[in-house]
């Protein structure tokens, strides 16, 4: 994407067909922040590892993100995460669009908001949540090699697992969820064919 264009792009993208949402049920409402920005004539995004410390998704590779709270709408609920976590001001994220609402096994229904930031940007880790923060291309993502899609065994249900391998981190989860998403409306999504041979 040329660095002229890359946000009238991706807003398009994201418009058309308009994300997912999820029926209404009783888990509690969250947001997360998709961070974008370019360097060197790419797309990258900003992904943080949590801490081993936390109760839930301890050492798991997420987006900055969290519970709404009272009054808040996601986008709100994103961007305080996202300064709360890595130091974003609020006021430096351009709103881009959001993608497909995923929900998880501990109870939350997500919308990921993406915003374009700064490029350059220096993070802050809230050291009581987050352990690193780091960035990479989305075509490194979109490579076959790094990409495997596991079938595991979930409360007794087959499920298949989408994880991106990339360098010595291994994102899985609704982050992986996340990350597919986005590449599937960016048109960057790794060939299946070429990612899942015959064997």
């Amino acid at each position: 994407m040329s660095p002229e264009s890359w946000i009238d792009q991706v807003r398009r993208r994201l418009e058309s067909p308009p994300p997912r949402r999820l029926p209404p049920g009783e888990a509690r409402d969250a947001a997360v922040l998709v961070p974008l920005f370019t360097e060197a004539r790419e797309l990258w995004t900003l992904l943080t590892e949590r801490s081993v410390d936390l109760p839930h998704h301890k050492g798991q590779i997420a987006f900055p993100g969290g519970g709404r709270e009272l009054g808040e709408d996601m986008w709100q609920a994103a961007l305080r995460e996202a300064d709360e976590e890595v130091g974003l001001a609020p006021g430096s994220v351009l709103r881009l669009g959001e993608l497909d609402q995923a929900d998880t096994p501990t109870g939350y229904r997500i919308v990921p908001c993406v915003g374009a930031i700064p490029a350059g940007f220096e993070p802050r880790a809230d050291q009581g949540e987050i352990a690193d923060v780091f960035t990479l291309p989305l075509s490194a993502l979109a490579h076959p090699n790094l990409v495997e899609d596991r079938v595991v065994a979930i409360d007794g249900v087959e499920r298949t697992l989408r994880i991106y391998h990339v360098g010595r981190r291994q994102i899985w989860g609704l982050t992986a969820r996340i990350l597919q998403n986005l590449l599937r409306r960016l048109g960057l999504e790794a060939d299946e064919d070429l990612a899942n041979p015959p064997v």
